[in-house]
């Protein structure tokens, strides 16, 4: 189990190599939300997204002669640019496997960061099954999106920052894919509400907590093409089961209606999968209980 004492522990690792983004408010979000809302901007984040915390954090983390041996990571984009990123920075050679139907701008960005990209079909092909090839073939270091202890403690130090920064807060608000960023968020929330929210077509975390199992979902057809898991990690879905208190559902409309009201109305770029969390609290999702709420903003790569 992750402790907040690992989260801590990433969060010294990293420092000085990701941003500690800034907490952004705002009166128009607050008045249709009918809440106080705080936003930690992951989508201002190095290579635009919280995903460059686990990537960091797991490459730090590995030996000297680990790094040598080069990295291996599959992704559909996110995952891909900070891998790509931090393997660039600490100088280590770094493959990645990515959808063909990945968005333009986010292989573009891996591309651009040095990496070798291996592309397959989604709909007929096994990301990690090549993943595990390639490192083995090549006596790589497999860095996984989700589901590793590294990975979840770099990405609980989102969540640390911003309930450091505003620590009255009685809830946060998180998106879930693979589960990494809410199970990090869920311990770094030191006993404070969690909400997960996941779309309607990428379900598969809200139908594994209503069967007490990891359940596998088809490949889900979602504008948040950053939470396409099919199914929860091995790590994350406990930490979910422990300590998430619920998880929500937003439409694919929902979440294009809120990416739209944070780029007016805010002035802050996100995409789909980044708004999210956000679209449950603009559409009232939550109970009354949530009163003072933080929403991660998980990327803005779009």
């Amino acid at each position: 189990m992750i402790s907040l004492e690992d989260i801590r522990a990433a969060a010294r690792r990293i420092h000085g190599r990701v941003h500690h983004t800034p907490v952004f408010t705002s009166r128009l979000f607050n008045q249709a939300a009918g809440v106080q809302c705080w936003f930690k901007c992951e989508n201002l984040q190095r290579a635009g997204a919280f995903k460059i915390r686990g990537a960091m954090n797991f490459l730090l983390s590995l030996t000297a002669a680990e790094r040598r041996r080069g990295v291996v990571a599959f992704s559909s984009g996110n995952h891909a640019q900070a891998v790509a990123l931090a393997a660039l920075e600490l100088g280590i050679p770094a493959a990645i496997v990515m959808p063909q139907d990945a968005p333009a701008v986010k292989r573009e960005a891996t591309l651009a960061y040095g990496a070798e990209v291996v592309f397959y079909d989604r709909r007929r092909e096994d990301r990690e099954a090549i993943g595990r090839q390639i490192a083995q073939q090549r006596g790589a270091i497999l860095v996984p999106p989700f589901d590793h202890e590294w990975i979840i403690a770099g990405q609980g130090t989102a969540a640390l920052e911003l309930v450091e920064e505003v620590p009255d807060l009685d809830t946060l608000v998180v998106c879930i894919g693979g589960g990494g960023l809410i199970a990090g968020s869920a311990v770094a929330a030191q006993g404070r509400r969690v909400i997960g929210v996941e779309p309607e077509r990428a379900n598969d975390t809200w139908l594994s907590l209503r069967a007490g199992q990891r359940v596998e979902i088809p490949t889900p057809d979602t504008v948040a093409d950053g939470l396409r898991a099919t199914s929860p990690g091995k790590l994350t879905f406990p930490i979910v089961q422990r300590l998430v208190e619920t998880v929500l559902l937003v439409s694919e409309e929902e979440i294009l209606q809120t990416a739209r009201f944070i780029h007016t109305r805010m002035k802050l770029v996100v995409e789909p999968s980044g708004a999210v969390a956000a679209a449950a609290v603009l559409h009232r999702k939550l109970s009354p209980a949530c009163r003072r709420v933080g929403i991660i903003l998980s990327g803005g790569n779009c």
